[in-house]
């Protein structure tokens, strides 16, 4: 059996401990650590976990760990990372993963001299109907890739960003393209493939915070697939959708925090009725996207001896992806895939040269 732990037991981290749950005798949640004690030991105590600890670094001590679920505020995120892979455990890390490309990199340095992995949390990656979309678009049976679209529209009011690293480019990396929509249009990028240039704009409209509250993306696959990718923190009416337009078919999914196969449609073109037919003939699930899948895949990986998804090489193109959109839209200019290197602003932090409204808060 496995062993695990979590770092940070805020309100994503009981989402990582019902999917170890789920994942019954094949790993146990032996400990968990918060920089507040008192909240990690009421956390145990909920959890039915016997240890808990005031730092990674005095757990990575005590405990003989297989992995490490980093659940903490995003600026924690590489420097826990870090420390995990010194210690040669394994590490599935929160959403975003780092705050800068440059993070991601020195991440993937400290994994190449480790005996442990790190895998990003991108769960929407794992849901059944994902899975399905993406093995039968490479099996062809949608024919070419023409269109697309990604639309994150939630809702955050001012009390949301009362939390103090909430809003900051030093303790979230951004708004809502770093912390909120990055879940969809990663799902995105997983079915479509290497992006090639983008062109975006991003805004602060309405709340008093450092980063944006909303952007959006005109985005060029190398597949020649054109998409259009929202992400907002201003929409009342909130939704999450994906739509795909290929030859032979439309497949779109629409819900807010997690779907399931009922949430999916396929509109077949004319005389393609075939393709509708062949998704309702798969499989299908009740089950609501989330932690869970990613965990069992997660685990699989272990067992065979291979790095676990999502591996810091995936998550590098999503992070290479966002880093793309505020230069474009900091810069005004049309930003390539490969174009963001050391030399560039935007690879230590995705701030860059600073946003537009900087100086005026």
């Amino acid at each position: 059996m496995r062993r695990a732990a979590i770092a940070g037991t805020g309100g994503i981290a009981s989402a990582h401990a019902e999917a170890l749950r789920a994942a019954g005798d094949r790993v146990e949640l032996v400990a968990v650590a918060d920089v507040d004690a008192g909240r990690a030991g009421t956390f145990a105590g909920e959890q039915g976990v016997a240890r808990s600890y005031s730092s990674v670094g005095d757990m990575l001590a005590s405990e003989e760990l297989d992995v490490v679920h980093v659940c903490t505020p995003p600026r924690h995120h590489v420097p826990l990372a870090l420390e995990c892979l010194a210690a040669n455990v394994h590490v599935l890390v929160e959403k975003p993963p780092a705050l800068s490309l440059g993070e991601v990199d020195a991440l993937i340095a400290a994994e190449r001299v480790s005996e442990a992995s790190v895998a990003t949390v991108f769960q929407h990656r794992f849901g059944p109907a994902a899975v399905r979309l993406r093995r039968l678009a490479a099996e062809g049976v949608f024919g070419r890739s023409f269109v697309a679209k990604c639309d994150t529209l939630w809702y955050r009011g001012d009390s949301y960003f009362e939390m103090p690293w909430r809003g900051t480019w030093r303790s979230e990396g951004g708004g809502p393209t770093m912390g909120h929509g990055i879940h969809q249009f990663d799902l995105l990028l997983s079915v479509l493939g290497p992006w090639q240039e983008i062109r975006a704009v991003a805004a602060r409209q309405a709340r008093d915070v450092e980063t944006e509250d909303v952007s959006m993306a005109l985005v060029t696959f190398a597949d020649g697939t054109v998409a259009s990718v929202v992400n907002s923190l201003l929409s009342p009416r909130e939704t999450s959708e994906l739509r795909f337009d290929f030859e032979h078919a439309t497949v779109e999914v629409e819900h807010l925090y997690g779907y399931t196969d009922a949430h999916w449609s396929v509109t077949p073109a004319p005389g393609r009725e075939d393709v509708a037919l062949r998704w309702r003939d798969e499989p299908s699930s009740g089950l609501v996207s989330g932690h869970r899948w990613q965990v069992a895949a997660f685990l699989d990986a272990l067992d065979n001896g291979e790095k676990p998804p999502v591996t810091l090489e995936d998550t590098r193109t999503t992070m290479e992806f966002i880093a793309a959109l505020y230069a474009s839209a900091f810069t005004g200019t049309v930003v390539k895939a490969g174009q963001i290197g050391p030399d560039s602003p935007f690879y230590a932090t995705m701030e860059g040269i600073g946003a537009p409204w900087a100086n005026s808060r």
